[in-house]
């Protein structure tokens, strides 16, 4: 299905083309229901049918996959809240889409020009998540792999950062880092970016601030909803590649 004009219970209507919660449910129900692996299992398939839906569309229901896949995590080691995921550009939401990259499956990628991180499937397919990125100067592009990930870092500022903002010296590598814990700015998962056998400082990594989605306004990290950080966590391994380029804006029908 295709919005050109929808309106979402308690937020503000969104001019853009986007898929409707419905039918990028099915999508993500599709995906997630067959169980596919990172790189050898085929990717699925998705319908190409579309419908106009005019802003007096009924609401949306409440018990959708997206409430299913926002929901509060309370088995996590600091239990997760619901993310008011109503209230962020459904084309954000985690879904199964047609792969724009043109790299192998199996392969991450930032795209900075739209706020999305892919993970590439075959056949033509990947995962698309929606992320918050570094505010300008503070921009980092590349390739690189995914050293190592870890399920609630502690977050040390580099020295760089504390010098530009003393207040976070209780945290600096000398004095152990920040705790993990819900107001931790890596949040519940981090995957750490290396180049050429360098740590780059930079991560992707989840966050509380939901609302930076779609915005550049951290200082270099890829930002990810928890919820989302926890499922691409649990998709990738050690050593997976990783680019950090710009690609054109994708197609509505696939936004």
């Amino acid at each position: 299905m295709i919005a050109r004009l929808i309106a979402l219970p308690g937020n503000e209507q969104y001019e853009d083309e986007v898929l409707t919660e419905l039918n990028m449910g099915r999508r993500a129900f599709v995906f997630g229901a067959a169980g596919i692996g990172l790189v050898s299992v085929a990717g699925c398939t998705t319908s190409n049918n579309s419908v106009e839906i005019s802003a007096e569309a009924p609401p949306l229901p409440q018990n959708t996959i997206f409430s299913d896949m926002y929901a509060a995590k309370p088995d996590e080691q600091f239990p997760l809240p619901a993310i008011p995921y109503r209230k962020i550009k459904p084309r954000f939401y985690r879904q199964f889409v047609d792969d724009p990259t043109g790299e192998r499956p199996g392969t991450l990628v930032v795209d900075t020009a739209n706020h999305f991180l892919y993970l590439t499937y075959e056949n033509g397919k990947a995962m698309r998540y929606g992320v918050g990125l570094g505010r300008a100067g503070f921009e980092w592009s590349g390739r690189g792999v995914i050293q190592y990930k870890r399920a609630w870092p502690r977050w040390t500022p580099p020295d760089e950062m504390i010098a530009r903002q003393p207040e976070l010296e209780p945290y600096s590598a000398s004095n152990g880092g920040k705790p993990p814990g819900l107001d931790n700015p890596l949040g519940a998962r981090a995957l750490y970016i290396f180049q050429d056998g360098q740590d780059t400082l930079y991560r992707i990594h989840g966050s509380p601030e939901w609302s930076s989605i779609g915005k550049s306004v951290s200082s270099g990290c890829v930002r990810m909803i928890n919820q989302d950080v926890v499922d691409l966590f649990n998709r990738v391994q050690n050593k997976t590649p990783i680019v950090v380029t710009s690609l054109p804006e994708p197609l509505m029908h696939s936004a």
